[in-house]
């Protein structure tokens, strides 16, 4: 028997958890589009539902071959959607945009990165920033924004931005704060973090921020331990 066998084989219930998580959010996605709801709204549903797979992923200790396998097909599935409409709820948002197929490639780059080394939790912060963080900014900037400011053609507003910040330095608080309490140096890591991630996310084009963001949180947020513990 294989190692795909066998990973499929023993890690079975924990494969259906996940993949019964992911269909309660892109039934939720749905639900939505029926609702009236806007592609922005079921898209971000599928943005901030879809990226807690990688909490699954740590707290089921899958391992890391499997969330790679996983990324390449989804970011496979991904490609051919912007061919064809397979996932129009999550691909129309009316800009061109690679979000999706880099959303698949992080999770899969940080699990391969993170896993084997022993701390998958920053390879979570990565993704939940990702999540959260630009999910969010999106939503509150496109409802509340009145302050705008553009980079590189991009528009974005300080609502947004600061919504960003925020929702970032939570994620490193609520994290790495549950594994070893709230102390002084986890304070400058989630500033540091939050400040990164919010830049990142302000002058990426293209949905690559859905790669930069979660990358670029995850390498902060690792460094920083290091340097100020």
């Amino acid at each position: 028997m294989g190692q795909l066998e066998t990973g499929v084989f023993v890690y079975g219930w924990q494969i259906g958890l996940v993949l019964a998580w992911l269909v309660l959010i892109g039934g939720a996605s749905e639900s939505a589009r029926r609702l009236g709801y806007g592609p922005e709204i079921t898209r971000k549903i599928v943005h901030i539902g879809a990226g807690h797979v990688i909490l699954l992923a740590w707290w089921l200790m899958l391992p890391a071959w499997m969330g790679v396998a996983a990324a390449v097909v989804f970011a496979g599935v991904a490609l051919v959607s912007y061919r064809f409409p397979i996932l129009p709820g999550i691909n129309s948002v009316g800009r061109r945009s690679w979000g999706t197929f880099f959303y698949a490639i992080s999770i899969g780059i940080l699990m391969g990165w993170c896993w084997p080394r022993g701390y998958p939790y920053f390879g979570v912060i990565g993704i939940l920033i990702m999540c959260w963080g630009d999910g969010l900014a999106a939503l509150i900037g496109q409802r509340w924004g009145q302050h705008g400011y553009e980079i590189w053609g991009e528009k974005k507003s300080w609502e947004g931005s600061i919504t960003m910040a925020i929702a970032s330095a939570l994620v490193v608080l609520i994290v790495l704060g549950g594994l070893q309490g709230i102390t002084w140096s986890l304070v400058i890591t989630a500033l540091g973090v939050s400040l990164s991630s919010t830049a990142l996310e302000a002058v990426s084009k293209y949905g690559i921020d859905n790669l930069t963001v979660p990358l670029g949180a995850a390498t902060v947020a690792l460094t920083l331990t290091k340097l100020v513990s």
